[in-house]
């Protein structure tokens, strides 16, 4: 058990960058709203945004957003990069 939270509070102090992409174009004046990520327009209608997030309650809170804005969700994505915090 105590190895177990040793991994937890390790896994804490990193944070890992996510893609989520999404139909449709967003300005990136949404930016704000989507609190601080990175919104990039692709060809065909797609856009990404993407940026890390506290825990996976922030990443859930920004789905709950695309969803109010109803905007069809196409995948997410963790990548490899992990930032030390």
């Amino acid at each position: 058990m105590r190895k177990m939270h040793q991994r937890m509070m390790m896994s804490s102090n990193i944070r890992y960058v996510y893609e989520i992409r999404v139909e449709g174009h967003l300005s990136e004046r949404w930016s704000d709203w989507f609190d601080g990520l990175t919104i990039h327009s692709e060809p065909g209608g797609k856009t990404v945004l993407s940026g890390s997030f506290v825990d996976q309650a922030a990443l859930f809170g920004i789905l709950i957003k695309i969803h109010s804005l109803n905007l069809t969700l196409i995948s997410i994505n963790r990548q490899s990069v992990k930032i030390n915090i």
